[in-house]
C-alpha cells in the first residue's frame, strides 16, 4: 500500500503535469526482500523513489516502467529466476530474469500516470467558454496562458481581440494542432496577416472543426474537439499542412 509520502508525491508530479509510472508489487515468492504492497514511483528520468525490490528489481522495473509510460497502457512484470523455463505463464504479462542468486520472484504491476494533453483555449466568446467545459470529458486539459511546445492545441476564439500573437507563438513553436474560430474570409485574412514564414502559415486551420454541420457554440466545439481528437490518433506529422476542405464557416 503507498505510504503518506510516497502519496503525496505521487500528488505533486500529477500537479505538476509530470508523467510517472506507480509500480506496486502485488506478488513475491521467497526469497526477496519486497513485500506484496510494496510502491515505488518510476519518473520520466528513471528515477525510482520507494522500495519494489531492491538492486535485483530495479533494473527491469525502471525498463518496463519508462517502456509503459510511452504506451500509457498497465503491464503486470514478472521477475522469475529463469525468464526461459518459466512454467507460470500469465496471459497479458511481460517476463523477465531477475538477476539475483537468491532466486526469489516478484510480480510487480506498472501503472502509468500520464497527463492529459493540453489544450490552450484564447479568448472568452461562446465557443471558447464551451471549449473549456467539453474538453475534460474527452480526456483533454483546457487551459488559458501561453502556449508550449508540449501543448496538443491552440483554439483562438477571441472575436478579434489578441489572435495573431497568440497564433504566431503557437505555431512557432510547433504546436500540432492550431485553430482560429472565424468564417473562411476573415479566418484568410488573419492568415495572410500573421509574421511567419510560409510553411507555418500553411498550417493555421481556420475555418476549425470537422464538418458536422454545427451551428450553436457547444456544437462548434464539440467539432473542434472531435477534430483535435481525430489528428491526435492519426499521429498527423506535425509540420503537414492542416487547414482546408471544411465546409462550414462559423465566427462567434
Amino acid at each position: 500500500m503507498i505510504g503518506t509520502a510516497l502519496a503525496e508525491r505521487a500528488r505533486q508530479l500529477a500537479a505538476e503535469r509530470r508523467a510517472f509510472v506507480t509500480a506496486t508489487v502485488v506478488r513475491a515468492k521467497s526469497p526477496t526482500s519486497a513485500r506484496p504492497g510494496d510502491v515505488a514511483l518510476v519518473l520520466a528520468d528513471g528515477t525510482i523513489e520507494g522500495f519494489v525490490g531492491g538492486v535485483c528489481a530495479e533494473e527491469s522495473v525502471r525498463l518496463h516502467g519508462l517502456r509503459v509510460m510511452e504506451t500509457g497502457e498497465s503491464l503486470l512484470l514478472r521477475l522469475v529466476p529463469d525468464a526461459g523455463h518459466d512454467e507460470d505463464v500469465v496471459d497479458g504479462a511481460v517476463t523477465a530474469h531477475n538477476p539475483c542468486h537468491s532466486g526469489g520472484a516478484l510480480e510487480i504491476f506498472l501503472d502509468p500516470s500520464l497527463p492529459p494533453p493540453r489544450v490552450v483555449v484564447v479568448g472568452d466568446a461562446p465557443v471558447a467558454q464551451s471549449l473549456r467545459e467539453l474538453a475534460p470529458h474527452v480526456g483533454l486539459e483546457a487551459a488559458d496562458g501561453e502556449v508550449s511546445a508540449d501543448d496538443l492545441a491552440l483554439v483562438v476564439a477571441s472575436h478579434g481581440r489578441d489572435e495573431e500573437p497568440a497564433l504566431v507563438a503557437a505555431l512557432e513553436v510547433g504546436v500540432p494542432y492550431v485553430g482560429l474560430v472565424a468564417s473562411e474570409r476573415r479566418g484568410e485574412a488573419v492568415r495572410a496577416a500573421l509574421d511567419v514564414a510560409d510553411e507555418l502559415r500553411e498550417r493555421l486551420r481556420t475555418p476549425v472543426g470537422l464538418a458536422i454541420g454545427a451551428r450553436t457554440p457547444a456544437e462548434i466545439a464539440l467539432s473542434i474537439l472531435a477534430e483535435i481528437v481525430q489528428e491526435r490518433r492519426a499521429a498527423t506529422p506535425q509540420w503537414a499542412p492542416l487547414h482546408g476542405g471544411h465546409d462550414h464557416c462559423h465566427d462567434h
